[in-house]
C-alpha cells in the first residue's frame, strides 16, 4: 500500500511541475513560453536581408493525464501562447509561413512532468519565387 501512495505522490509532483513549467510564476515567463519561442528562433530560415520566415504551426504535447486536466483550459493556453509568439514575431521581425496557430495535443510518448514543442510550416503552404523588383 505505501508503494502505490509513493507513486500517486510522485505522479501528482511531476504534475505539479508540469503545470509550474505552463503557466510560470510571477517571476518570469513559464518554462513552456520559453521553449515555444526558442523553437521559433530555431526554426528560423533567413531568405534575405529583409526577409525571415519562420514555422506557423506549432503544437504543444502533453502527457495524456496532464492534457485530459487542462480540458477546459486548453483554447485559453494555446491562445495566450499564440498571443505570446504572434508578439515574439513581431519584435524579431518573423514573416509566418500562413496563419499562425498554437494548439496543444497529448500524446503517449511524452513521459509526465514533461512536453515537447514541435513547429512546422502549413503543409498547403508553398515557397513562392521572389520576383526581382522593377527598375
Amino acid at each position: 500500500m505505501d508503494t502505490l501512495k509513493g507513486w500517486e505522490r510522485a505522479i501528482e509532483q511531476a504534475e505539479q511541475a508540469l503545470a509550474e513549467k505552463l503557466f510560470g510564476s510571477e517571476a518570469g515567463e513559464a518554462e513552456v513560453v520559453r521553449a515555444v519561442l526558442r523553437t521559433c528562433d530555431e526554426q528560423a530560415v533567413v531568405c534575405s536581408s529583409h526577409r525571415t520566415v519562420v514555422p506557423n504551426v506549432y503544437t504543444l504535447e502533453l502527457p495524456p493525464p496532464v492534457y485530459a486536466e487542462m480540458g477546459p483550459h486548453l483554447t485559453a493556453v494555446g491562445q495566450e501562447l499564440t498571443d505570446r509568439l504572434q508578439h515574439h514575431g513581431e519584435r524579431k521581425g518573423y514573416e509566418w509561413a500562413g496563419p499562425l496557430t498554437v494548439r496543444l495535443a497529448a500524446a503517449e510518448h511524452i513521459p509526465n512532468g514533461r512536453y515537447q514543442v514541435r513547429c512546422a510550416p502549413m503543409e498547403h503552404i508553398t515557397a513562392a519565387p521572389l520576383s526581382a523588383p522593377d527598375l
